[in-house]
């Protein structure tokens, strides 16, 4: 596997006199995993929802082959969580203690194809897989978009299944007709580690298949696609759970061997539980390999949802509605790698700290990686309007950013009236590294944002909801609060604000010019 997958272990430290403060904070109970396009991370919680001290372990896959072609092979991805759970449980410092219950934090809309030995017959293909949309356009053409929309809270996209099994069916027609199963990544796992698998109403919620007020399949959506519902996972009762590990993984991990394991839930609703965000008051804002803007609450998904915003679930308790960006830290890694590859992080965030909103004349559309919210049209592409000699590097990577700023100003006026006045949670590698982008971003919006600490929130967010289905704590809700802190608030200067405005209505007659020419 070495000439495959590169890796990194983050934030393990095994020093004996940290491993006394473990012991002292009480027992681990629950094993947490988080899977996410660009590697998986495990840490331990107590009962309280508590992460023990020293246990979390994260490994990063320095092959990007899921960033950059939207694809990955399922038993790589298996091997990367194997052996991540295989480290955290060789450092636990008491190895005779059983977790009781694993929880799954796992990266949306992903689609994998298995035959009937449960053999992959396709890649695992993620969000990014952008060859479906062909036939997103063609669904668009023959359905009732808005109609479908507002049942499964998906438009019809490359990022969601209808297109991507619509393009297999026609493209690919000897590996479709060898699945015997459409499953997402999570539920291989599943299948592997415990021999069984089912999907949970929030993972089959970002697929664009599952109707969000019954959360059953989509059977009309199936019948357009010619698809047999039974060739998708079933879908999880309320409790449900993955009881036994398979002789082999119930050997390798003795830990794990009376736990109990929870459907996995999708990364970005645990992201908001982790980060404290679960009522319509508290918006989170991430900003990581891509980017999001979300609000997680108790109660129906709405009668019609924004043509601009998505709706998935957490559980059969509560919506999560929100408007995802395909640009973001992946954006400024590209434009930083191509043009400014020589001059260190730093330098370049005081260089870009130094420059006044909007001075550099550019107009950016940021479709890099293609278009989601709010148009989510397939045919856009990264645009640079306004380049000249006298353009500096610097100001594309600053154009770039305010512009990323500007799709969430979009998708904030789409989400308002459904969350108005909420607060903002800011959170994710690609603004932790940037202060500046984060002030940025205020200024834009016009709004105090808060930037969290919680720099795992994913993991917390699903092993709380694990911990509430096992009616070990009460509530999320008021737990989720108190585990996070809030230590840096960005206040908006609002003369920029005004500014950047203009600078919104410039971007969207260029995106509108850009669409009557393609």
């Amino acid at each position: 596997m070495s000439n495959v997958i590169d890796e990194v272990a983050e934030g393990f430290d095994p020093l004996p006199e940290l491993l006394s403060v473990m012991a002292a904070s009480g027992t681990p109970i629950l094993l947490a995993l988080d899977i996410g396009t660009s590697g998986v991370r495990a840490a331990l919680f107590d009962e309280h929802g508590e992460e023990m001290p020293g246990t979390s372990l994260r490994i990063n896959s320095l092959d990007t082959t899921l960033l950059s072609t939207g694809t990955i092979e399922a038993d790589i991805l298996l091997d990367l969580v194997t052996r991540t759970i295989d480290d955290v449980l060789a450092n636990m410092y008491d190895s005779s203690t059983r977790i009781k219950l694993i929880s799954i934090s796992c990266f949306w809309h992903s689609l994998l194809g298995v035959d009937r030995y449960g053999r992959p017959t396709t890649p695992v293909l993620g969000w990014n897989d952008r060859r479906g949309a062909a036939e997103a356009n063609r669904l668009k053409s023959q359905c009732n978009e808005p109609d479908f929309h507002s049942r499964t809270g998906c438009r019809f996209h490359s990022s969601y299944w209808p297109a991507k099994l619509l393009r297999l069916r026609d493209k690919e027609p000897e590996a479709f007709a060898r699945t015997q199963r459409w499953i997402s990544f999570s539920e291989y796992l599943t299948d592997k580690f415990f021999g069984e698998s089912v999907i949970s109403v929030s993972m089959a919620s970002g697929t664009g298949l599952l109707n969000l007020r019954s959360c059953e399949w989509e059977v009309d959506l199936l019948n357009e696609l010619d698809i047999n519902v039974e060739k998708l996972p079933q879908i999880c009762r309320v409790g449900q759970t993955l009881n036994q590990l398979t002789d082999h993984y119930a050997a390798r991990w003795p830990q794990l061997s009376e736990a109990q394991c929870f459907p996995a839930i999708g990364d970005g609703a645990a992201n908001n539980v982790g980060a404290g965000c679960t009522s319509k008051d508290r918006a989170t804002l991430m900003v990581g390999t891509s980017g999001a803007m979300r609000v997680v609450y108790e109660g129906d998904p709405p009668r019609v949802v924004p043509p601009e915003l998505w709706c998935y679930r957490v559980d059969r308790r509560r919506v999560v509605t929100g408007g995802a960006l395909s640009d973001g830290g992946n954006l400024y890694g590209w434009l930083g790698d191509s043009l400014l590859n020589d001059i260190d992080k730093q330098s370049i965030e005081d260089e870009i700290a130094r420059m006044a909103p909007d001075e550099h004349g550019l107009t950016v559309l940021p479709f890099w990686f293609g278009e989601r919210s709010t148009g989510w049209n397939e045919r856009v592409r990264g645009t640079i309007d306004g380049l000249s000699s006298a353009t500096q590097p610097i100001e594309i990577l600053r154009a770039a950013m305010e512009a990323v700023a500007y799709r969430f100003a979009l998708i904030a006026d789409a989400l308002n009236p459904l969350a108005p006045g909420a607060s903002l949670i800011a959170s994710g590698h690609a603004l932790w590294s940037s202060p500046v982008w984060v002030q940025i971003l205020a200024d834009v919006l016009g709004s105090p944002i808060q930037l969290s600490e919680t720099d795992e929130a994913s993991t917390r967010g699903a092993a709380l909801l694990a911990l509430e289905a096992a009616g070990k704590i009460q509530t999320i809700n008021r737990h989720s609060i108190t585990v996070t802190t809030i230590p840096k608030v960005f206040e908006p200067d609002m003369t920029r604000h005004q500014r950047y405005r203009e600078a919104v209505e410039r971007q969207r007659r260029l995106y509108e010019k850009m669409l009557s020419q393609i």
